[in-house]
């Protein structure tokens, strides 16, 4: 069994007791990870421009190069990354929590959302920034979700804020790892979108 990892540096006996969950090798998984969001709009509902609601535009999302992979990734220390076994999401990291935070947003019902780029110019106020970090922590066996938000409103206003959601005492498996960082994401989703309609 195979694994990679980034940084010269070497913590061997953590990597020995990782060595049975992650791997970059092996079989296609027998399933994949998505996120679920927990707010919903409901059937039917929805907004039209020029009315009296916000239109917020949830742009894409920029990820540091260990998220720009199908893979979970998992911290195995400071210094070194691996990749969780059979742990493999169904598209990018940022596309998932994009379309999360945008229907966390539209399930308050309170703001029209778009979220293709080539409408930002209808749009009253746009959301974006980069998701840092939506992976394991091997060291606190936790799920962690880390995002840096930017919104910008109609008159240019541009204000910034981290939201980070930590999900600990997580086996370090796939399924259990997927489930709680679909949780942690939640978290996260809804503290943006109460921060935005904060505006």
């Amino acid at each position: 069994m195979t694994i990679t990892h980034r940084p010269i540096l070497f913590a061997l006996p953590l990597l020995l007791a990782l060595s049975g969950c992650i791997s970059l090798g092996g079989p296609p998984p027998e399933s994949l990870l998505t996120l679920s969001a927990t707010s919903r709009a409901s059937a039917g509902s929805g907004a039209s421009a020029g009315s009296a609601q916000p239109v917020i535009a949830v742009q894409s999302l920029a990820t540091p190069a260990k998220l720009d992979v199908l893979r979970v990734p998992v911290a195995v220390s400071d210094t070194e990354l691996a990749y969780l076994q059979d742990a493999f999401w169904v598209e990018k990291p940022a596309s998932l929590f994009r379309r999360l935070v945008g229907e966390t947003i539209r399930a308050r019902g309170t703001a029209m959302v778009i979220d293709a780029d080539d409408s930002v110019t209808i749009a009253t106020a746009t959301l974006h920034g980069t998701l840092i970090d939506m992976g394991y922590d091997a060291q606190s066996s936790a799920a962690v979700v880390r995002f840096d938000a930017v919104r910008v409103d109609g008159k240019g206003k541009i204000s910034t804020r981290r939201f980070e959601a930590r999900e600990t005492g997580v086996p370090a498996e796939a399924r259990a790892v997927g489930a709680a960082l679909n949780v942690a994401a939640n978290k996260v989703a809804a503290e943006v979108a109460d921060w935005v309609a904060g505006g």
